[in-house]
């Protein structure tokens, strides 16, 4: 029986990892989840998998919640950051699926490593702001870190019982969201809505409006480059709007593997819970003959600039990556909440790396406060253009 810790369970990620864990009540125990504000949504997955432990973002929604439950539940209700890291260390898991939204997933994901756990990864900023150091830890600790995003489990699989110097390179395949076949002039007329439509997937707010700048793609590069310990000039994006190959390894011999399958989230979620192993999903097995053509085109650097930052800044290394992360969460909540335009995005976040002159990455105290300059310089920006 594997014991498993959630952190960020009312996001897309993490409510399908609880379908996983009810799907297999044999296999998989809950015992600790962490979400954000969506007390509803927590309440009624505590009532379902009774975890010992939960945290919620602030003590205020902690009252809320012990409020909420029957008092014969004996469930350790913590708030803030100080309980989010004590259910990110909580001593009775085996693994912690770190699902957390963005740059706040980073500190309790290292809190977990140096708990010992393994890591089911979905948080791919964590990787982006300090793959240096969650590596590192990780190999000191002997802890593996397993990747959830589709994408990485894809490269993961086809890297198995393979010897790493017959790699050449590892092609992540993108859908290119809502936005492929629009021109640069139909971009910049985009709203909200359009943006929050995803074809392939379902997923929150902030990633579906990543993935429709393509700077989602743009992040997974960096947190591949750290998750295969490879250069950048190795990973090498493909536009595949079907969704059905995830991604592909390429060989010195010239031969690629593939991983093909479904767009759910729930099986790369599985396999990293069941590593090595494999369990039924009870999902729909892939039919080609139904989907008939697989297409791949080279992605559009000047239409989706978001990605082209995000390779300059994996070029240049270093703390630009965190600058680049914070800029963007910045500049998309600030869309989010329509201060700016869609097309908006890549101008800030340029001109935020731009004012950035990048510095070592292997301190965490740093990276913490470039982050925080990198989020202040780009609410500056913001600000500015709006007044």
């Amino acid at each position: 029986m594997k014991k498993v810790t959630i952190l960020g369970s009312t996001g897309s990620i993490g409510v399908s990892a609880l379908d996983v864990i009810e799907k297999n009540p044999d296999r998989f125990q809950v015992v600790a989840l962490a979400a954000g504000r969506n007390i509803t949504l927590l309440h009624k997955q505590i009532e379902k998998f009774r975890p010992e432990i939960v945290a919620v973002a602030d003590y205020k929604r902690a009252c809320k919640l012990r409020d909420l439950l029957p008092a014969k539940l004996k469930i350790k209700i913590v708030g803030d950051k100080e309980g989010l890291n004590e259910v990110a260390s909580f001593s009775a898991a085996n693994i912690v699926i770190s699902a957390i939204s963005g740059a706040a997933g980073l500190i309790p994901t290292l809190t977990a490593i140096d708990a010992g756990k393994e890591i089911a990864l979905a948080n791919k900023e964590t990787m982006v702001m300090a793959g240096e150091i969650v590596t590192k830890n990780a190999r000191k600790r002997g802890i593996k870190i397993l990747p959830i995003d589709s994408e990485h489990s894809a490269i993961f699989q086809c890297l198995q019982g393979q010897k790493r110097k017959h790699l050449h390179r590892i092609i992540l395949t993108a859908s290119g969201g809502p936005f492929l076949n629009y021109s640069r002039e139909k971009i910049a007329t985009v709203r909200l809505a359009d943006a929050l439509w995803h074809p392939n997937w379902k997923m929150g707010k902030k990633i579906t409006i990543d993935s429709s700048s393509m700077m989602n793609k743009g992040l997974e590069v960096i947190e591949a480059r750290w998750l295969f310990n490879l250069d950048i000039q190795k990973i090498d994006v493909l536009i595949h709007p079907q969704s059905v190959v995830h991604s592909m390894v390429e060989f010195i011999d010239g031969s690629v593997i593939a991983q093909m399958g479904i767009p759910d989230m729930r099986t790369p979620i599985a396999y990293a819970l069941t590593y090595p192993e494999r369990i039924n999903n009870n999902l729909p097995y892939l039919d080609l003959l139904k989907i008939k053509n697989l297409e791949f085109r080279k992605p559009d650097m000047n239409k989706f600039p978001c990605l082209r930052l995000a390779y300059e800044a994996a070029i240049c290394g270093g703390t630009m990556p965190v600058v680049l992360n914070a800029a963007n969460e910045v500049a998309v909540e600030a869309f989010i909440r329509k201060k700016i335009n869609f097309i908006d995005l890549p101008g800030i976040i340029d001109r935020v790396m731009n004012s950035h002159k990048s510095s070592d990455a292997s301190c965490l105290d740093d990276i913490l406060q470039v982050d925080e300059w990198a989020r202040q310089n780009t609410n500056n920006i913001i600000e500015r253009n709006i007044s």
